[in-house]
């Protein structure tokens, strides 16, 4: 495989950034009703529980797609392991804030601790093809055919331990802030990547084609979503923490 230098494409950027911008969103109205200043109900309404899915679905299926162009310019292992480590690492220091802040519902498995295995996966898949649909499509069907088993009372009790919550086959959510385990999300990623295939082989312009001059911005922050990520949480509950205070 011939080594291209590697290269942004601006359009999966800017598609990040829109998932950033409404995930800062999310999080501020979720801050908001944390201080006490919004009565909702984020962990049951599904105005919230389905933005959320909706938000999450976007950051990976955009992973998924980095992944297709990464491949595609024949990123080495190398760099791909030096961008994973920085996901982990920050995945660590998620687990370690939101201890501090929830003790009783600290995330153990979010949606970096799920990126960061997801990408191992994805990447190793990488030469599956088209089949990457079909095993996208097993991959979330899994998870609600391990819903319908655990509701017949069929499934393993195991699968709902804290030891294995990360695969995704549970009959009861787990209580934490923020759970993003393999199944259904593999699903997504898995998706994103066959999309990005497909669009570099198919319809590269779609991908590498001019962005709009208006759509920069957006850009800029999907070239910083893991930085904006880490940051913009410390920033919104600090602020909100000296507005309570003055």
């Amino acid at each position: 495989m011939r080594v291209m230098p590697p290269r942004r494409h601006d359009r999966i950027d800017a598609l990040r950034g829109l998932a950033i911008v409404w995930m800062t969103a999310f999080h501020f109205c979720f801050d908001l009703n944390h201080f006490g200043w919004l009565k909702q109900d984020f962990y049951t309404d599904p105005f919230w529980t389905w933005q959320r899915t909706a938000i999450v679905s976007l950051f990976l299926f955009c992973a998924g797609l980095g992944q297709a162009a990464a491949v595609e310019q024949g990123q080495r292992w190398p760099r791909f392991w030096k961008r994973w480590a920085q996901v982990a690492g920050c995945a660590l220091l998620v687990t370690a804030g939101s201890y501090l802040m929830f003790p009783r519902s600290f995330i153990y498995f979010g949606v970096l601790h799920g990126i960061a295995v997801m990408l191992i996966i994805v990447r190793l898949t990488a030469g599956w093809g088209r089949w990457l649909w079909l095993a996208g499509a097993l991959a979330i069907a899994a998870k609600f055919a391990a819903s319908h088993a655990h509701a017949l009372g069929v499934a393993p009790g195991f699968l709902n331990d804290a030891a294995w919550n990360w695969l995704g086959l549970i009959g009861r959510k787990p209580v934490t802030e923020d759970y993003v385990p393999l199944l259904p999300w593999l699903g997504v990623m898995w998706w994103g990547m066959a999309a990005g295939q497909w669009l570099l082989r198919r319809r590269p312009e779609r991908v590498a084609g001019r962005l709009p001059t208006a759509a920069a911005p957006l850009a800029w922050l999907g070239r910083w979503s893991l930085s904006w990520y880490m940051l913009h949480q410390p920033v919104l509950i600090g602020l909100m923490t000296a507005w309570r205070w003055a």
